[in-house]
């Protein structure tokens, strides 16, 4: 190994990059490494995977101009970056092929190229749609160092990493566009350091940060010694540019070169992920504002402080509609939760509209018993009235349905499932409790009695969740070994839960996989979130058991 005086500075550049804007993203790219030569004298800045085009592009890596597209870029910045090297990654064709590559640049010049080798095509990942695997490994001289380059899957596989490390690599750069979920961090981190132990290799880590969509990226770049000591760690859910004195990486023996970032505790990281997620649905889309049915109940008084938290007070707008079921506590803590959060507040009672429904669709339904259209025609009112502010003002309708719900259908298709993206889609109902305690630990919000009373619809008297579903504890609990992992019916049985229950919420699970493939997207914050991750028929004959 090369003994080098001379300190060197990487700096990691966690950036929110825009899908599909190449132009918006080679803005920041140089920017950024303006900032990182100007401000903190770096020598190296390393970006995130796919950064000019954004992760994931999908299928816009086959648009015929996507080629020329980067050319340009690359152009771009070749002649506005030299004196900084970079690593950076963009779809790359050649010979009739799509690589996901990264380039090693200096001086204005493409040094290197390497071509990702490990394609990912499982949970949220389809690479292998729009890639060939490359298999060169690229190891190259730079400053007394020689430098290797990885890409994100490529050091989950153990091939990769063996040979850069083989090819005589003093270090390795990966970049990433790794998204977030509940235990991703501790993974990525647990996992480069067996690979820097395993091949006696620092590995510099860094992650693209931002929402696209349903996937969040949480940043958390950080670096391991070839002990596999945590080195140096940036923040997660933060934007910047983040300092990494390298030869103390490379040289040191074993102990921790810098402070990490702290470890956010689990509460606050899904909290910071939703609210990263509204704030980059909204903004990038290009949304004034948004508008939240306000119910007085625990779902839609977390919606609103992710919303205010991710946009400000001044977008957010809160509607309450009463019905003759709202009981005075919902009205009097919805209004409570508004003012608390400054947000704009406004009654709309739906009763009167409910009785012209009524009576329009009384004759037809002569003869026929009340059931759950009358509830549902309540909820669809509210949809009605949601959807008609949006169009009128222009503001994204936040549904408030969580994924305990999503999963056993308990939300009304063009009711309270009306709107342009569901905050919690992804955060099962005893999690939401947790969130709400969590947001009143950084400001009092959510009034006490909305997080302890029981859950309640009030779509008919006196009613609570649990008449019709297991108490959350339980329910979520199958939810999680039936829609997370796979777990047959008879295995979640075999864990100790009554066959009969087990049964009736596996089967609430499927059949309603119609009403979640016409909902709206919502952040994923586990490790199998409903849309693009979990993929069932809607149309099945597959019989509930083994």
């Amino acid at each position: 190994m090369v003994t080098r005086m001379t300190q060197l500075k990487v700096a990691f550049a966690q950036i929110d990059c825009l899908v599909g804007d190449i132009p918006g993203n080679v803005d920041k790219v140089i920017e950024a490494a303006e900032t990182a030569k100007t401000k903190y004298n770096a020598d190296l800045v390393i970006f995130p995977e796919l950064t000019l085009t954004g992760y994931p592009p999908e299928d816009l890596l086959l648009r015929a101009s996507l080629q020329v597209r980067v050319e340009k870029a690359l152009e771009r910045i070749l002649y506005t970056v030299k004196d900084i090297a970079l690593v950076i990654g963009f779809p790359w064709r050649e010979q009739g092929k799509l690589f996901n590559c990264a380039a090693f640049i200096d001086g204005g010049e493409i040094k290197a190229k390497y071509r990702k080798k490990c394609l990912p095509n499982y949970q949220v990942f389809d690479e292998k749609r729009y890639f060939e695997p490359g298999s060169d490994t690229v190891v190259l001289p730079w400053r007394g160092f020689n430098l290797g380059v990885s890409i994100c899957e490529d050091v989950w596989e153990e091939e990769p990493i063996a040979a850069t490390a083989a090819a005589g690599a003093d270090f390795i750069v990966n970049i990433n566009a790794s998204p977030y979920d509940i235990a991703k961090l501790q993974q990525r981190r647990t996992l480069v350091q067996s690979r820097a132990v395993t091949n006696s290799v620092p590995i510099l880590y860094v992650n693209m940060i931002g929402g696209q969509d349903e996937l969040i990226f949480d940043g958390g770049s950080f670096a391991v010694n070839r002990h596999g000591r945590v080195c140096f760690s940036a923040p997660q859910f933060e934007e910047g540019i983040f300092l990494l004195e390298l030869n103390d990486v490379i040289h040191g023996e074993g102990q921790e070169t810098a402070e990490p970032a702290p470890t956010m505790a689990v509460e606050a990281s899904i909290y910071k992920a939703l609210v990263t997620g509204v704030r980059d649905y909204v903004n990038k889309n290009r949304f004034k504002s948004v508008v939240i049915g306000l119910s007085g109940g625990i779902d839609s008084a977390v919606t609103l402080a992710v919303a205010v938290d991710a946009i400000g007070a001044d977008r957010v707008r809160a509607v309450m509609m009463p019905f003759r079921y709202t009981s005075q506590m919902s009205l009097e803590d919805a209004e409570a939760e508004a003012k608390a959060l400054g947000v704009q507040y406004e009654v709309v009672p739906i009763e009167p509209i409910y009785d012209q429904f009524m009576g329009a669709l009384n004759p037809l339904f002569a003869g026929l018993d009340r059931d759950t259209t009358e509830e549902n025609i309540q909820a669809r009112i509210r949809g009605v009235i949601l959807m008609g502010i949006s169009n009128k003002t222009g503001a994204l309708v936040l549904t408030t349905g969580n994924k305990s719900e999503m999963a056993v259908g308990y939300a009304t298709l063009y009711g309270d499932m009306a709107g342009g993206y569901d905050v919690l889609k992804d955060v099962f109902k005893t999690m939401v409790f947790r969130l709400a305690w969590y947001r009143n630990t950084l400001s009092p919000v959510i009034p006490e009695r909305v997080i302890t009373r029981p859950p309640s619809a009030e779509l008919a008297p006196d009613q609570k969740d649990e008449d019709s579903l297991p108490p959350y504890e339980i329910l979520d609990e199958i939810l999680s070994l039936y829609v997370e992992h796979d777990v047959s019916a008879d295995g979640i049985v075999a864990k100790g839960f009554d066959k009969e229950t087990v049964y009736r919420v596996v089967r609430l699970v499927d059949i309603n996989e119609y009403k979640r493939r016409q909902a709206p997207i919502g952040a994923r914050i586990t490790m199998r979130g409903f849309g693009r991750d979990r993929r069932y028929p809607i149309t099945s004959g597959w019989k509930l058991g083994e």
